[in-house]
């Protein structure tokens, strides 16, 4: 009988961790060495923590910059062919000549973020 209570918890534990797992934040860094907007928002050159929540490819992100959240946007986690060689913002350049920002790159990572319009503009080593 003392078995198959341990056995009960531990499967129960087991259970609770791997669904709080799945609701878990990433997290990562981006650094814009030029100003851009990202959802009618103006992020100035500088550091930004980037926080995302969800589960599968839809996430929600939260661009932050101190302890100030700047953006919430929704976004997709998206796979590369090879890990990202740096962390990299990825950047739309508009008509009107103002950048928006399109996703992320993170060091080492064989995924990004991507904001807006699917695009290859994700693939690891992307100039765009």
């Amino acid at each position: 009988m003392k078995f198959a209570t341990v056995s009960k918890t531990l499967i129960m534990g087991l259970a609770l961790l791997v669904a709080s797992s799945a609701f878990a934040a990433s997290k990562g860094q981006m650094t814009l060495l030029s100003p851009a907007t990202i959802n009618g928002t103006n992020l100035k050159a500088g550091d930004y923590k980037l926080e995302w929540q969800g589960t599968g490819s839809d996430v929600q992100l939260t661009i932050s910059q101190g302890k100030n959240v700047l953006a919430k946007v929704p976004a997709k986690v998206v796979d590369l062919s090879a890990p990202a060689p740096s962390n990299a913002a990825i950047l739309n350049n508009g008509d009107n000549g103002k950048r928006t920002l399109a996703g992320a790159r993170f060091q080492g990572k064989k995924y990004a973020l991507q904001i807006g319009e699917s695009s290859d503009e994700m693939q690891a080593g992307s100039s765009k």
